[in-house]
This record gives C-alpha cells, sequence and structure tokens, in this order.
C-alpha cells in the first residue's frame, strides 16, 4: 500500500513520550519493513525538524539529534513528494475555490503532495482539517488512532 504520512503522525511515531506514539510507530515501522510504500512532503521535513527542536520535553531534543531522528525514520524509509511553482498556483486557486484562508494552507501543501503521489491511504492526527482543505482526498484519510 502506498501511504502518506502527515507532520503529526511523523511526530508522534517518532517521540515515545507522544500520546499517540504506540498508534503511529507500527505504521511507521510497516514502511521500514517494506510492507508498505511511504511518502511525504518536503515541507513535513522543515515542520517535523521545527516540532522536534521545540517540543517541551526535558532535556530538549538537539537540532543535531533531531537530524538524525529524520534522517533515520524519514529521509531513509519514506518517498519525498516535492511541489513546484506550478503546484502551489494550482493549490492556491484550490483554496480560493473553498473559501479556506490562513494557515490552513500548510495542511493543504501536503495534501496536494499526496495527492501528486497517488497514494492509497493519508495517516493523519488532525482529519477535520485535511478534509475540509482537499475534500477530494477526504475518502483516503485516516488517523492513526482509528488503524
Amino acid at each position: 500500500m502506498r501511504v502518506f504520512f502527515d507532520t503529526s503522525t511523523l511526530l508522534a511515531a517518532i517521540v515515545a513520550g507522544h500520546p499517540a506514539h504506540t498508534f503511529a510507530l507500527p505504521l511507521l515501522r510497516r514502511v521500514k519493513d517494506k510492507a508498505d510504500t511511504g511518502f511525504i512532503a518536503a515541507h513535513s521535513l522543515a515542520e517535523l525538524y521545527a516540532n522536534l527542536t521545540r517540543l517541551p520535553i526535558r532535556p530538549r531534543i538537539a537540532p543535531t539529534l533531531a537530524l538524525q531522528l529524520i534522517q533515520h525514520n524519514v529521509i531513509e524509509t519514506c518517498q519525498v513528494v516535492s511541489l513546484s511553482s506550478k503546484d502551489y498556483v494550482t493549490l492556491l486557486d484550490q483554496l480560493v475555490g473553498l473559501e479556506i484562508s490562513g494557515g490552513a494552507i500548510y495542511d493543504a501543501l501536503l495534501l496536494h503532495a499526496a495527492w501528486l503521489a497517488n497514494v492509497d491511504q493519508i495517516i493523519t492526527l488532525n482529519l477535520r482539517d485535511f478534509r475540509r482543505v482537499y475534500p477530494r482526498l477526504a475518502d483516503k484519510m485516516v488517523s492513526p488512532l482509528a488503524l
């Protein structure tokens, strides 16, 4: 199966203390074991780094460790999907058509990458917002808590 991970699911899979860790980790392990093919948006690399390095945990995750975690758990296991400038324009047109504004564009960036990758499943801890910003993929979206 071709599965797309959003940033929240990746964070949950990587951080043992995350409330959804026990649900998200097995999904990432399936990709590491090659039972599934994993995809992420290039934008998630930056989001994941930002989130890892600012988590309110002690000891804090240092930038060097954050990069190692991303390299080992994401870059080495998932295909990274980048958007072109044309993709950004297409996405903006879609959001205007849906009358969506503000920071929801960042969720839409991830979902547009999922659409480009033609995935079978999108795994997110943010179902409500994801369905709102990219309704044509709503039937492919699932929460790791429900799997």
